[in-house]
């Protein structure tokens, strides 16, 4: 079996992300976690979960920071946002977690537990 390094991408403060730590560390699952407010996901990475889930999925509409950034009302570019959401993390639904080609957005133990599956 392959084993793949779960690459967790959250902030410290976001108790989805503590949530997803705890789910790998449980099963004694080395995480490559990686802190948003320290360094902002590469535009890359976050193109990938863009192009599965689309980028209203990503955006936590309930959250603080997405009402702060009046993204609702503005109208830009999906490149517009993808950059807002680089600058500001806490637009995200935490965690964005990749292992090798299985994506999860949120708090999705179901989707963590398929990670380690393969």
């Amino acid at each position: 079996m392959a084993e793949v390094q779960p690459q967790v991408f959250g902030t410290k403060k976001s108790k989805e992300t503590r949530a997803a730590e705890r789910f790998f560390k449980e099963r004694r699952v080395k995480i490559h976690f990686v802190d948003l407010n320290e360094r902002p996901i590469a535009k890359g990475e976050l193109t990938r979960f863009v192009q599965k889930f689309g980028l209203n999925a990503l955006l936590d509409l309930e959250g603080k920071a997405y009402e702060r950034s009046n993204l609702a009302y503005l109208r830009t570019t999906e490149e517009g946002v993808i950059a807002r959401i680089i600058e500001t993390p806490e637009l995200l639904k935490l965690p964005l977690v990749r292992a090798g080609k299985v994506l999860t957005v949120g708090e999705d133990p179901a989707g963590w537990a398929q990670m380690l599956e393969d």
